[in-house]
């Protein structure tokens, strides 16, 4: 396709506040300078096929012409490299008409056609079409025009969650309950009279005597036309238009199958002489069964299609629809939509909160389940947090509203969610490619079938070849192939949702089922990530509490996280408070201060050594303490070894467990971490680490993941703050963090719980998926392959079996739903792991492995 000049595309760049120019000549630039413009000119121009290139420094623009669609994509692709990048939308349309996965070849290669389209993602169970687009050089309209122009009218999908494909799938599902009901009042008749007849011949010749022959076979002729223009009328609407645009799809097949055995029967009726007398036979019953069969078949997807939307119906179901907020003094309720930032919203007892907010008054508990997937409420009170969708408890809370409408935590899940249900797996290619030409085929292999039963079938040809013909067209629709892969995606990421699992990017959910090693970041991920007092070895004839109350006080005034560990474990027990004077900090050494009257010393072995205090007494505790992963140091009152004290980063409760967990998957697990090399061995024993690389710096885990991987497929789970550059260089990157941290851009699959649990449920909802999408796989081409030949008549010679129409019509809308039902069976899978750490009952014991 070649544009001319005034049907050029138009470019636009970055609309938010641009980076700085990446130029040295101008540095200090805040947008677009002159030599800006002249680098995205020289750029874009340097392209083959693109020529007449116009950029705009104040309306930020480039405007080109090119000789094929595909030189927009690399044009886009240019102005990234660049530092320019093209601005970009993505829009979700809903496409009417898909019926099997050669029209989603057909969809997605009109849609990718369309000058400036970047990336087009169609999925049949959701009937939907997600595209990615340069703004300025396409439009969502023109997206609509060259779907509906192929025969699939388009809309653009407005309502948020996925509120109007589950709508529309019920209100389908309504509409084809009636046109089956109407089709089969109308085939029983026909079926009973013509089935009856063959199966007892009794009744056969009770018809001809009552009515006759030939009176019999109009009144099916009237019932068969009723049912083909009434309710099967759809088929012909839709599959003959596309015969002749020489896209075949589904319906073609219904259509020219039912057709052919109909235009037979018709001729049998009203033109008898066209036929020999051996061959003369009526086929309205199979042309009326097909139909009532498919519409079955059709009804049960529909149906099963919006069970596969059930997550999020039930996240939906979390969002609320108004809210109390005080204004004027006054409580007044308002809509969701009118609430802003900085609003105070009053939850009263068992309310669902609307917003995520910080409370400002009063006190309660929160069942925060929907987010951490803990039982246990969590208590609130002024300055803590709390999240839409969670449910107040007994208390009143006074909330000041941070982030409302689409920016809260659930709708941001919600939005996780949907795109992960619309995503294409890699997989998915393969299927796309075959059944783009497999209705084609198909169409070829029935003529060939009819062809070669006139040419050397047994008498009669002419009906053994239109019954072996009409079966293989019926047979062969590739509904289940389209079905297999989004189906088990749709149901699969929604009830990973359910179990705090988000995956951001569809893709990954292939890619954790083919991982091999787990690498793992420490710090708030294997461990709580703050540390905490654990061990307060005393000298003796020393007090715990008045030693726990020097040591305090002069931690006090120390802002070294290990200090603050220390005044927290001193509040926890109750420890008297006292104040610390003329305090000073020995860089690498410790902190000494007087306390009540006492000079009090914190710190190091060799801190205590330069103020000549002997260590020996508790030495051998020290040293203990390290060998277990404990930082030690030494308290000292008034030239006396008062205590030695152990402070670590405590493993969360849960790690031992779930690292257990991923060895038994057949995972290697790793630990990736700055601490030094014992404390990390301690922590790899203590869980049952396999490997270990410590004393790594933030900039040094990229290196320490290619260091781990060996040609193997590697997952790296961290925080998703410090970790940013780990989660993007994994094959899979895990953020693992608390309801607030899931809009974490850097990582593939985030984490609602806070520790490793969710891990071990991403890698069981993975593989669970995958060994359902390849079962749906299996189902679908196993099917085709196997019984294309048997309704093509492969067995009649052996065996003189020939599959009935009929037969063939209720095995293919079987096959359908044999594949939705396969996959709606992930709604039923549990977590590996429960709330406490613990694996369980469906689960196989876990077996730790060594540390090294």
């Amino acid at each position: 396709m070649r544009l001319s000049h005034e049907e050029s595309r138009r470019l636009s760049c970055p609309s938010k506040p641009l980076s700085p120019c990446p130029s040295r000549a101008c540095p200090a630039r805040p947008a677009w300078g002159a030599s800006c413009v002249g680098r995205v000119d020289r750029g874009l121009s340097a392209l083959e096929g693109v020529h007449d290139v116009s950029v705009n420094l104040a309306s930020e623009s480039a405007r080109l012409s090119v000789d094929s669609p595909d030189r927009i994509t690399e044009a886009v692709a240019t102005l990234d490299k660049l530092g320019y990048p093209a601005r970009t939308a993505r829009v979700t349309l809903n496409v009417e008409s898909m019926s099997c996965a050669s029209c989603v070849g057909r969809v997605d290669k009109a849609l990718e056609a369309v000058p400036g389209v970047l990336e087009v993602n169609v999925n049949l169970a959701a009937e939907t079409a997600t595209v990615t687009y340069a703004t300025g050089a396409v439009t969502p309209a023109d997206l609509m025009a060259a779907s509906k122009a192929i025969g699939y009218p388009a809309t653009v999908a407005e309502t948020a969650g996925g509120e109007d494909r589950i709508a529309r799938k019920a209100e389908e599902a309504r509409d084809l309950s009636r046109r089956m009901a109407y089709a089969a009042a109308l085939t029983i008749p026909v079926f009973i009279v013509e089935m009856g007849g063959h199966v007892f011949p009794a009744f056969h010749h009770w018809i001809n005597a009552a009515i006759g022959q030939q009176t019999s076979w109009i009144l099916q002729f009237i019932l068969t036309t009723l049912v083909l223009v009434g309710p099967g009328r759809m088929f012909y609407a839709k599959g003959i238009p596309a015969l002749l645009k020489g896209a075949p799809d589904m319906n073609s097949l219904v259509a020219v199958g039912t057709g052919a055995a109909y235009l037979y029967s018709v001729v049998a009726t009203f033109l008898p002489a066209l036929l020999p007398d051996a061959v003369r036979a009526v086929y309205f019953e199979a042309a009326a069964v097909i139909v009532v069969l498919i519409l079955l078949g059709r009804f049960l997807e529909a149906r099963a299609k919006g069970r596969t939307g059930a997550a999020i119906q039930t996240l939906l179901g979390l969002q609320v629809r108004t809210a109390r907020i005080a204004r004027d003094g006054e409580s007044v309720e308002v809509p969701i939509e009118e609430l802003v930032q900085g609003d105070i919203i009053i939850v009263r007892p068992g309310e669902r909160i609307a917003i995520d907010g910080e409370v400002v008054e009063g006190s309660s508990h929160v069942d925060e389940s929907m987010l951490t997937g803990e039982p246990i409420p969590a208590e609130k009170s002024p300055g803590g947090t709390v999240t839409c969708g969670t449910v107040n408890g007994a208390g009143s809370l006074n909330v000041r509203a941070t982030r409302v409408g689409a920016d809260t935590t659930l709708s941001q899940i919600i939005r996780m969610v949907e795109e992960a249900q619309g995503a294409k797996l890699p997989i998915q290619g393969l299927v796309d490619r075959i059944t783009l030409w497999f209705v084609p085929a198909v169409m070829a292999a029935a003529a060939l079938t009819v062809l070669v039963w006139l040419v050397v079938g047994p008498s009669p040809a002419v009906t053994l070849a239109l019954v072996a013909g009409v079966s293989v067209l019926i047979i062969a629709c590739p509904c289940a192939m389209g079905l297999a892969t989004p189906t088990s995606i749709m149901v699969g990421t929604g009830r990973a949702a359910e179990m705090g699992v988000l995956f951001r990017k569809g893709d990954a959910l292939q890619q954790l089922d083919d991982v091999q090693v787990l690498a793992l970041d420490k710090t708030g991920t294997v461990t709580e990530g703050r540390p905490e007092l654990t061990d307060l070895v005393l000298a003796d004839g020393v007090d715990r509490a008045d030693v726990l109350s020097k040591i305090a006080a002069v931690e006090e005034r120390s802002e070294h996280p290990i200090a603050e560990a220390i005044v927290r474990a001193a509040r926890a027990e109750g420890a008297p408070r006292l104040e610390a004077s003329e305090f000073a900090s020995i860089t690498g050494h410790g902190v000494r201060a007087k306390v009540d009257g006492a000079t009090v010393l914190v710190g190091a072995d060799r801190f205590m050594t330069r103020e000549g205090i002997d260590i020996a007494a508790l030495a051998a505790h020290e040293a203990e303490l390290a060998t277990r992963g404990r930082t030690a140091l030494y308290a000292a009152i008034d030239g006396r070894l008062a205590a030695v004290i152990g402070v670590a980063d405590p493993v969360k409760p849960a790690s031992r467990a779930a690292i257990a967990a991923l060895h038994e998957k057949g995972l290697t697990v790793a630990m990736i971490t700055g601490d030094k090399r014992e404390t990390a061995l301690a922590i790899a024993r203590e869980t049952g680490i396999d490997h270990v690389i410590a004393g790594v710096l933030p900039d040094g885990k990229v290196a320490a993941l290619d260091e781990l991987r060996q040609g193997r497929h590697i997952a790296f789970v961290g925080d998703g703050i410090n970790d940013a550059p780990a989660l993007a260089h994994a094959d899979v990157g895990i953020a693992i963090g608390t309801g607030t941290d899931v809009a974490i851009e850097s990582a593939d699959v985030v984490l609602m719980s806070g520790d490793l649990r969710g891990v071990v449920n991403a890698f069981e909802i993975s593989r669970r998926t995958m060994r359902n999408i390849r079962q749906n796989l299996f189902w679908a081409f196993g099917y085709n392959t196997a019984l294309i030949p048997v309704a093509a008549g492969v067995l009649y010679p052996a065996f003189g079996v020939l599959l009935s129409p009929m037969l063939a019509a209720g095995a293919m809308a079987l096959s359908s739903v044999f594949v939705l039902t396969n996959a709606l069976r992930l709604r039923r899978v549990s977590p590996a792991m429960d709330e406490r750490g613990t694996t369980v009952a469906a689960a196989r014991p876990a077996m730790v492995a060594p540390a090294e």
